[in-house]
């Protein structure tokens, strides 16, 4: 891309791996600002369970799309992208390096790569129709007729993900035309640096582990509760997520809480597996170890790749 566009840089990596830590050391030392690409850390009051940036880090950089839903409203990856795009010419307005910061592949990808989401509300009673049916005849029912209208979006969903299945079927069903067919690229305009950090598998299984047990220390389940006792609902996009669907067992009085922990430390491992398929698609990519020294790294790759000095 020709360096007349503007630059921004994206930290990529799978849950755990240290991607707010090094966000937070670059962006003070290059001026940036940091846009989430994290697609539950926009809820209010959920705050452990999606591994929210600490209020000393909050504090330390400024950072855009936290924070600004509540649990039970409607949030979309049109939205966000939209919301992203303000962010991002808002500081570069302001003269700062905008940074992308997030574990959610779908966010990162179709912010870098210029996806053009169709806006289409929430049909509410096909919905709670398609919802209907997959409690009664299964979700594979559902994915096999979305294989089948529009295999190119089936392809690129997991046959498990209920809500982004319904999502792709609403659209259809609105529209007349698959999701995929509507979900165009244009490049964006922006020079475009993406650091996907990366650990070995049982290095990073440990980080995550110790991520979920100092999540428990810090009071997950006390969060958890405060959800269901303002109102919210399992069946959520919000408490349907990782990190909290875990804890429905619980509750309901079926499993123990050691067993919801376990099931919690099971998934985010299998869910760190599946994130390296989005990442490695994006732009700019360069992979790096998240070791001691990543932070070294990183700043010298950006300076001498993204911002063109020595």
């Amino acid at each position: 891309m020709s360096g007349e566009f503007p630059p921004l840089l994206a930290i990529v990596g799978p849950t755990a791996v240290g991607k707010t830590a090094l966000s937070i050391v670059l962006a003070q030392t290059l001026g940036g600002e940091i846009v989430s690409a994290d697609s539950r850390q926009v809820y209010k009051g959920m705050d452990i369970g999606t591994a929210k940036p600490s209020p000393a880090e909050l504090a330390a950089v400024r950072h855009h799309l936290i924070d600004i839903v509540d649990p039970g409203e409607e949030f979309s990856l049109a939205l966000y992208l939209d919301l992203a795009h303000a962010a991002i010419a808002d500081i570069r307005a302001r003269g700062h390096l905008p940074m992308v910061v997030g574990g959610t592949g779908q966010y990162a990808a179709a912010l870098l790569e210029g996806w053009k989401v169709p806006h289409v509300p929430p049909q509410l009673e096909l919905r709670a129709a398609l919802e209907r049916e997959a409690e009664q005849r299964g979700v594979q029912t559902l994915y096999e007729r979305l294989q089948h209208i529009d295999p190119a979006a089936a392809a690129l969903i997991q046959p498990a993900n209920v809500r982004r299945i319904i999502r792709a079927l609403e659209v259809y069903e609105v529209t007349g035309r698959p999701f995929s067919a509507q979900r165009e690229k244009e490049p964006p305009p922006w020079r475009i640096l993406t650091l996907w950090l990366d650990l070995q598998r049982e290095e990073l299984y440990a980080r995550i582990d110790a991520r979920v047990d100092a999540m428990i220390a810090a009071g997950l389940v006390k969060e958890v509760r405060s959800l269901l006792q303002r109102g919210y609902d399992w069946s959520l996009p919000a408490l349907s997520s990782l990190g909290y669907r875990e804890f429905e067992p619980y509750f309901a009085g079926r499993a123990a809480l050691e067993e919801c922990i376990q099931r919690l430390k099971f998934n985010t491992h299998a869910f760190a597996r599946r994130q390296g398929a989005w990442f490695r698609r994006l732009p700019g990519l360069h992979r790096l170890y998240a070791g001691p020294s990543v932070a070294v790294q990183a700043r010298e790759l950006v300076q001498r790749e993204l911002l063109g000095n020595a």
